[in-house]
């Protein structure tokens, strides 16, 4: 359970969705500082990497069967230009060692799509990233829940039936937005190579694919904002400052685990063939930060803007003491107070022995009053 306070609703009190122009004059009193403090608290306190870890590892969930299943599923529905693209692209991205891994379970996916069980085996494995999906917005709803100040969750079918609608817009398209901006690169080869793109094809390619990424990524995680947590959230414009904060720490979360992946030369050598898959937990725990972040960020300024509170809940304790006191036990608690209470003592010695030496001082007597020092 988190201890983050609880986020005042703003909308509804005098009839209207707060909007952007409501969030730039909120962030301008707050202050820039105090609001990033003030987010960061939210985050850590209401369980923010708690929920992050639990985020990664379903998405690691969906991604991984998800992808080999469609790569088999487009050898057997005859789809296979575009099954080619899928499988040149991850080839493409996943990292050093992590290759050959990629290109033998891929290769393993097109010769299970020959047989019956075969492709059983690959609709389940599609079903399996979808219930993984369906669960990791499901995660997205617990951890915004817990940032808000909200303790309970949906009942069981609304928050599943919601987080399977999510699933299959906003997360999709968000996928699809993150994934353009990530392999763009490598989808844009791999679509010249299966497809003969020249280079004007190529050329608008490059030109779209960033404002597309960036713009898929910014709506689906304002509409993930607005529909996760259990309660009346404030406009799209509201939220979008929220998503903007967690695009831009995805992006630079991002980059610096991209070029610590190619700079480390022992990254490959270490996890060997399961490198990629270790990287795809690394990336989707940073992403997964990044997205709780710009949630706790637009919660700070929305309790803000209702004139609440501090992010986090008085310290209901156990004290420091407390706390060590099982550690040391009751006698070594008894010397840390004493020896806390000599060293006041000491200090306290100190500075009285560097008054007396002021010059004028005189030493007060019993009964006399204080008096100035005489010119």
């Amino acid at each position: 359970m988190g201890t983050a306070t609880k986020v005042p609703q703003t909308r509804g009190m005098n009839g209207d969705e707060l909007s952007a122009d409501h969030a730039w004059d909120t962030l301008r009193e707050y202050g820039r500082w105090h609001l990033v403090r003030d987010s960061f608290a939210r985050f850590r306190y209401g369980d923010g990497l708690t929920n992050s870890r639990a985020l990664a590892f379903q998405i690691c969930l969906s991604i991984i069967p998800g992808a080999i299943a469609l790569v088999g599923l487009s050898s057997m529905l005859n789809q296979r230009e575009l099954g080619r693209v899928l499988e040149l692209t991850l080839s493409r991205i996943a990292p050093g060692a992590g290759v050959e891994a990629v290109r033998d379970v891929l290769a393993d996916s097109h010769r299970q799509a020959g047989h019956a069980g075969g492709a059983v085996a690959l609709w389940l494995g599609l079903i399996t990233a979808l219930v993984s999906l369906t669960s990791s917005m499901a995660q997205v709803e617990r951890g915004a829940n817990r940032i808000y100040g909200v303790e309970r969750d949906r009942p069981f079918h609304r928050k599943y039936g919601r987080a399977l609608l999510m699933a299959v817009t906003a997360g999709a398209f968000m996928t699809v937005g993150f994934v353009v901006m990530v392999g763009g690169g490598a989808i844009g080869r791999a679509l010249a190579q299966v497809y003969g793109w020249g280079d004007g094809a190529m050329g608008a390619y490059h030109l779209v694919r960033w404002p597309l990424g960036f713009l898929l990524a910014l709506l689906s995680a304002s509409v993930l904002f607005r529909a996760a947590p259990r309660r009346r959230q404030p406009g799209h414009t509201w939220l979008a400052f929220g998503a903007l904060v967690s695009l831009a720490l995805w992006t630079v979360f991002t980059l610096l685990l991209a070029f610590y992946i190619e700079s480390s030369g022992t990254f490959g050598a270490t996890y060997g063939p399961l490198t990629a898959v270790v990287a795809l937990l690394l990336w989707s725990f940073l992403s997964s930060m990044a997205l709780f972040l710009g949630l706790a960020f637009a919660a700070q300024l929305e309790a803000r803007r209702a004139g609440g509170t501090g992010p986090v809940l008085p310290d209901p304790g156990p004290t420091a003491e407390e706390e060590r006191e099982p550690l040391v036990g009751a006698a070594g608690s008894a010397v840390i107070a004493g020896v806390r209470k000599l060293t006041a003592t000491a200090s306290g010695t100190k500075v009285v022995s560097a008054v007396r030496k002021l010059p004028g001082f005189r030493p007060r007597r019993a009964g006399s009053k204080n008096r100035p020092p005489a010119a």
